[in-house]
């Protein structure tokens, strides 16, 4: 018997699901049979209990329940299919009895579903160009700190400058306090300012051995541990060492002793891939972040609530995993932030939204361009991963033997974005700046 679908909103249909007299009967014999082989009724064999004896002692009700448990795994599967039905979630069931109480009841079934898209205005779309291969600089930027890791740090009688080492004690306090983590003895630091908080580095340069002086810092905002973000701090700092790096000759000797590479060249050769493929990589995320909030902006359509709800939950367990890393237990971040994990999660919804509503709308360009994960695609993704993991091919397919869709999922989604970066309009940055302050004007 054919189902019927009524539309209850854009993210929501309901199914009505018929029964006939004759699958609701097949259905109680076929309960029966099953449940009396595990009853247990005094002076029968199990499975040899007559049906009446058995509605006496466990009650008609349970061979009901039974049948209409077996009905809906079947039935609600074929109309899934019957009206071509992706369910997002497991849908909310009720059974409905006949009006007149002498047919089968049926089953409602409530079913989230993702909205029809009918996607515009991604193609040809205007995003700043971002060069997607390394610099000459940026090779021989990597050389000289292949060379620098390969030095020999010799011991100097001068001031220290930027890119010494010096081995000093420290110990560094917020208004007269010392706090946790910011005492040591012995460290031997390489002064490079990016590494430090700004002003550590400034105060240690200039400094000899012997010399003891308090150095002036700020932590920066934000910071991995909020209870000194922003704050001042004032370092008492003795240095004992200084020395500088003694470095290596720039040669085919080097180039073996720090790489695979036979000569100089080579290994330039190699950094220069490396760097591409990094650089590509991030210029492709940057650019593609760019296009997907252009497009999701020209588009416009509801998001199902529960794949809201479900986001929402995934950003909840990304800051727990975060807060775990930085040392704090849940408890203690929640106090931090005067927020319940209830108001907490709320204030995730916007990037939760923004997350569904791209994801579905890349799936709808991707179906509508015919975008698919080829065979090779996948082969060439397993190789990747393989080689990502340092783990043999066999034992990556065994480990996504569970997560095949989403691997696939992830193919045709980098796909799709990779097609409208080469049908978008790439303007240079400059340009782009001008635009953005004519708009703004």
């Amino acid at each position: 018997m054919p189902t019927t679908l009524k539309s209850l909103d854009p993210t929501q249909v309901e199914l009505e699901i018929s029964i006939t007299p004759e699958e609701f009967a097949a259905a109680q014999d076929a309960a029966f049979r099953k449940l009396v082989r595990n009853a247990k009724i005094p002076g029968f064999r199990p499975g040899k209990v007559p049906r009446k004896i058995f509605e006496s002692n466990y009650g008609t009700a349970t061979i009901l329940e039974r049948a209409l448990d077996d009905l809906l795994n079947q039935k609600y599967p074929a109309a899934l299919e019957e009206h071509h039905i992706d369910p997002l979630t497991r849908p909310t069931v009720e059974v409905v009895p006949a009006e007149d109480g002498t047919q089968p009841p049926s089953f409602k079934a409530v079913v989230s579903v993702r909205p029809e898209i009918e996607p515009k205005n991604y193609t040809g779309v205007e995003i700043t160009d971002v060069k997607e291969t390394a610099g000459d600089e940026d090779v021989e930027r990597a050389v000289q700190q292949m060379r620098r890791d390969a030095s020999t740090l010799v011991p100097v009688d001068r001031p220290a400058q930027v890119g010494d080492t010096v081995v000093m004690d420290y110990e560094g306090k917020i208004d007269g306090v010392a706090f946790e983590g910011g005492t040591a003895q012995g460290q031997e630091t390489e002064l490079l300012g990016d590494r430090f908080i700004p002003g550590f580095v400034d105060g240690i340069v200039g400094m000899k051995a012997g010399d003891t002086k308090d150095v002036q810092a700020k932590f920066p905002e934000p910071y991995s541990n909020d209870e000194l973000a922003g704050k001042d701090a004032v370092f008492t700092i003795t240095v004992h060492d200084v020395k500088e790096p003694e470095l290596p000759e720039l040669d085919d000797e080097l180039a073996k002793r720090v790489s695979r590479s036979e000569t100089l060249a080579d290994l330039r050769e190699e950094i220069r891939r490396r760097l591409d493929e990094t650089v590509k990589r991030n210029a492709r995320r940057q650019m593609s972040t760019e296009l997907l909030e252009k497009v999701s902006a020209a588009n416009d359509f509801p998001l199902p609530e529960v794949l809201v709800e479900r986001e929402s939950d995934a950003l909840l367990n990304e800051s727990r995993q975060f807060v775990a890393r930085a040392g704090m237990t849940w408890e203690q971040y929640l106090e931090g932030t005067g927020k319940s994990e209830a108001e907490l999660k709320e204030t995730f919804r916007p990037e939760a939204e923004k997350r569904v509503k791209t994801t579905l709308l890349v799936e709808a360009i991707a179906k509508k361009e015919g975008v698919q994960a080829t065979q090779e695609d996948v082969e060439t993704e397993l190789t990747a991963l393989a080689a990502q993991y340092g783990q043999p091919r066999d034992r990556i397919i065994q480990a996504l033997q569970s997560n095949v869709g989403a691997l696939i999922d992830g193919i045709v989604r980098t796909k799709t974005i990779d097609r409208l970066i080469e049908q978008a309009k790439r303007v240079p940055a400059t340009a782009a700046a001008a635009d953005a302050v004519t708009e703004t004007a």
